[in-house]
């Protein structure tokens, strides 16, 4: 059921997105697609250094393709590639940070200019922005409409999302501290903003944030961003968390009427997982979640094995790297000197 106001769903893409957006897009596509007005599908084709650019090349004619494809299912859904050209930049610049340049990634990497980027093109007002790894139970047909009403009911609300993690019998969180907000479903209020998913009023942003902050990021990323080669700049989520406390402003997630919805975040990567996902999706969208994973936001081990991605990280920390480089760099220097 669409909502009487007009609704953008806008999903964040990427090459190195292909493994498992191309399971998870139609997912959210069949969750959200009937409840919008307009599906708009931004490709980044802005590559940085580090994890965020992984397979960039042989994927991007898959990632292509999917979306294609989608666009070809639903009819009000397009791609649009993210434009990098000046006069846009500018334009994108001016409606959310007062003029004041963005940066196309963060001090990892991860996409930065693309986020605003996408709020930007949307036709609508009202922008349901989800990141392509999220995954969501429930079902409910109404969860958009519910969720437009609540912001026009509340004006200290800025954003709202689903509830996070499937609902446990007693309807707390377990993974999450939050205050519990008044509503006829389990819902909670975070003084914070989620860049993976958040409903937003561009209007309402406008009229009571007008313009974020760019800062630079903390004295470790900016050391982590001059050695990979990226941006030394925060999270966008850090830079409108700290617009929502000077603003007194809040994000509501709830679960709606029943069915009602809610997310799950794949923390991880790993062969497992991507092997999973086929599996892991038809268990969310049935409801069939093990106890252990309710009231958890993050995919736990109750779903999906992992080890071998934890260790994995756990080898490939980003000082690591750094160490692995300067020893490379001295050997190449010392063959040279000794030669």
């Amino acid at each position: 059921m669409k909502s009487k106001s007009g609704v953008t769903l806008q999903i964040n893409l990427a090459p190195s997105d292909w493994l498992h957006a191309r399971y998870i897009l139609p997912h959210q596509l069949r969750q959200f697609a009937q409840q919008v007005d307009e599906i708009l599908l931004t490709l980044d084709l802005h590559c940085s250094s580090g994890r965020f650019s992984e397979g960039w090349q042989e994927r991007l004619p898959k990632i292509k393709l999917l979306i294609n494809e989608c666009c070809d299912k639903y009819p009000h859904a397009h791609l649009k590639e993210v434009d990098y050209t000046p006069e846009v930049v500018a334009g994108v610049s001016a409606m959310f940070f007062g003029g004041n340049l963005i940066p196309p990634k963060d001090f990892r990497g991860g996409p930065f200019y693309s986020y605003f980027f996408g709020l930007y093109s949307a036709k609508h007002n009202y922008i349901f922005h989800l990141d392509s790894d999220l995954l969501f139970g429930g079902g409910s047909p109404t969860w958009i409409a519910e969720a437009i009403d609540l912001l026009t009911q509340r004006p200290d609300i800025l954003v709202c999302s689903p509830l996070p993690g499937p609902p446990t019998s007693d309807g707390h969180l377990r993974s999450q501290v939050a205050e519990l907000e008044l509503h006829d479903s389990p819902a909670f209020r975070f003084s914070s903003l989620s860049s993976r998913l958040f409903l937003l009023d561009r209007i309402r942003f406008r009229s009571l944030v007008q313009k974020l902050s760019l800062k630079y990021a903390p004295i470790r990323g900016i050391i982590k961003a001059l050695i990979e080669g990226n941006y030394p700049y925060p999270l966008p989520e850090e830079i409108f968390t700290e617009a929502m406390l000077n603003h007194s402003l809040h994000r509501v997630e709830f679960l709606g009427e029943k069915p009602g919805m809610w997310s799950l975040h794949p923390p991880y990567r790993s062969k497992n997982f991507y092997d999973s996902l086929p599996e892991l999706i038809q268990r969310v969208e049935l409801g069939n979640i093990p106890e252990d994973q309710r009231g958890v936001h993050d995919v736990n081990d109750s779903l999906v094995d992992w080890s071998s991605a934890r260790e994995e990280l756990r080898q490939n920390r980003w000082w690591k790297r750094f160490l692995k480089q300067l020893h490379q760099k001295f050997l190449l220097h010392s063959s040279k000197f000794y030669a």
